[in-house]
């Protein structure tokens, strides 16, 4: 009814556009006003046939028997030849390499095995699916910038744990020299001695440490010289 009343609606417009037409143009002829009734009249005819056949549209559409959601997607896992179950266990999967993802729990190389894994399983063509496995945890990864949990540094002539820690490569603070000491112990006696062509292993420090060792360094006062 409401798609009726608007094309009617634009019906009539067209005549009052016309009407105010008819009514500037004082040199409109008879013949001429006789054509532009014929071409009304012809769009009436063209409107109330549309009219006519989008209520049949409507008509159809409302003997039409709609499947629910839910015997949709039994449809849908039938072609895919799954299981509600299975997807539920998809859904898990893809909850958990996310959330390992955004965690970045290392090995990042494992993460990207299991995110292959879940690519090439059917089910990820799913629409709940598809972008979250083929498009944002890939680029997630991608971005993820993989950190080894420690590299290792040969020492030189004239090196210190000092300098070695306040290495901008390393932690760019000499104060967390303590860190690479505790690493080493098996290579260092006694910390104010270490040698040329040592291997010291330097661990990566955690949000803590960093801010612990950054702390000491701001605070850090250098005693007055006498």
């Amino acid at each position: 009814m409401k798609l009726y009343k608007s094309v009617f609606g634009i019906f009539a417009l067209l005549l009052i556009f016309s009407a105010n037409i008819l009514a500037q143009d004082t040199e409109m002829t008879e013949e001429q006003w006789e054509a532009q009734m014929t071409n009304l009249r012809a769009q009436k005819t063209a409107l109330t046939s549309e009219v006519a056949s989008l209520k049949a549209d409507v008509a159809n559409l409302k003997n039409t028997e709609v499947e629910s959601y839910d015997d949709c997607m039994a449809k849908l896992y039938s072609l895919l030849g799954v299981t509600a179950a299975d997807v539920n266990n998809f859904r898990a999967s893809v909850n958990s390499i996310d959330g390992k993802i955004s965690a970045q729990q290392s090995p990042k190389v494992d993460r990207q095995t299991e995110l292959d894994m879940l690519k090439m399983n059917k089910i990820s063509a799913l629409p709940e699916f598809y972008t979250r496995v083929h498009t944002t945890s890939q680029r997630d990864i991608d971005s993820w910038i993989d950190t080894p949990p420690e590299i290792n540094y040969t020492v030189v002539r004239g090196d210190n744990l000092w300098n070695i820690a306040k290495k901008p490569q390393h932690y760019g603070n000499g104060f967390a020299w303590p860190m690479i000491y505790k690493a080493n112990r098996d290579k260092i006696k006694n910390p104010d001695l270490i040698y040329p062509k040592q291997i010291f292993k330097i661990p990566n420090l955690t949000e803590e440490e960093k801010a612990k060792y950054d702390k000491i360094r701001r605070n850090y006062k250098p005693a007055p010289v006498q």
